[in-house]
């Protein structure tokens, strides 16, 4: 889904596809419009608090969650703002995964002087927020260089998701039949099923309410799995062309089309795999002969088993 000149959250962006420039990245960087990075952050932090203070409503009466409740909250909120504090466990734990996912992107290329912009937040109505992303500003002439700014925020985001995942669920609560009664019902990751054993022994997942923190770092394990599928420019891309360039372009084809049948568990398999095999299959060549390092190679297989653990067939659900 993404391109050389632009990418939708949470992915970034690595531009420069000619490998004979050989300008220093000094040289491209550009001035920082810093008002448009806090003026996106705030908006997305409106819009995720009003749809947390929307399920930390249905959380505490024990109604089933229901969506269009973030949508006629912003009339009670323009009569009483504090309603939204209510909100602020839902959007400040999404944020802080969201921002730690991205940094780890801008910290990997400050670290390779690579020029990177800060990460732009995308706001929306449904979940708060579309993502976040940042943008590669100057070429990456190294494997090193694309499988560290690569992996770091996936790991990264993961650092932080997981004990929030943790918390929340130790904050949910059991309701018989009450996931099925949602408006919107949310497939469980492998991580969240391994969780939910430990903290629910012999609870099954359709009677278990999940706190709006643990919803917060489900939207992180989404937005982790979608990041780490090995195609085109997203981050489980770049870390595939590390290792197999040769092979990039091929295993981003045959992954495309494998995501259409899935279109029958969630239709958005289908868009997403007929969007990246329109616009997202190819990526930026780098003429770079070595190899990654051993350390790196396990970091390979760290992120594999992060995918593993975030993937779910069904990421989202109508009413049972």
């Amino acid at each position: 889904m993404s391109s050389q000149d632009y990418s939708p959250a949470p992915f970034p962006v690595y531009a420069g596809n000619d490998v004979g420039e050989t300008q220093p990245a000094a040289s491209f960087r550009t001035r920082e419009r810093y008002w448009l990075y806090a003026l996106l952050f705030l908006a997305t932090l409106v819009t995720a608090t009003v749809v947390g203070a929307a399920m930390q409503y249905d959380f505490d009466r024990n109604l089933p969650f229901d969506l269009e409740h973030s949508f006629t909250l912003w009339a009670r909120i323009w009569r009483h703002p504090a309603t939204m504090l209510q909100g602020l466990p839902y959007s400040l734990t999404l944020l802080t995964i969201l921002m730690a996912h991205e940094m780890g992107h801008y910290l990997a290329a400050l670290y390779h002087r690579v020029d990177a912009s800060l990460p732009y937040f995308m706001p929306s109505p449904f979940l708060g927020t579309f993502g976040a992303f940042i943008r590669v500003r100057s070429p990456i002439y190294s494997k090193r260089e694309l499988f560290d700014i690569g992996i770091a925020g996936p790991l990264a985001g993961f650092v932080f998701l997981l004990p929030a995942l943790a918390v929340g669920l130790a904050f949910s609560k059991v309701i018989p039949g009450i996931d099925p009664q949602s408006s919107i019902q949310f497939g469980a990751p492998g991580l969240q099923w391994l969780l939910e054993k430990a903290i629910f022994p012999g609870v099954a997942g359709a009677n278990l309410y999940l706190h709006p923190v643990a919803r917060a770092a489900w939207v992180g394990m989404f937005a982790t799995c979608m990041n780490l599928l090995p195609i085109g420019q997203l981050d489980g891309g770049h870390i595939l062309y590390a290792f197999f360039p040769e092979r990039h372009r091929t295993v981003s084809k045959v992954l495309c089309v494998a995501l259409l049948p899935l279109g029958k568990l969630w239709p958005g398999w289908l868009l997403w795999g007929a969007l990246l095999f329109w616009l997202g299959r190819r990526h930026p060549v780098i003429l770079d002969p070595g190899h990654l390092s051993a350390g790196r190679r396990k970091l390979g297989w760290v992120a594999l088993a992060v995918f593993l653990l975030c993937f779910t067939f069904r990421p989202i659900g109508g009413p049972g």
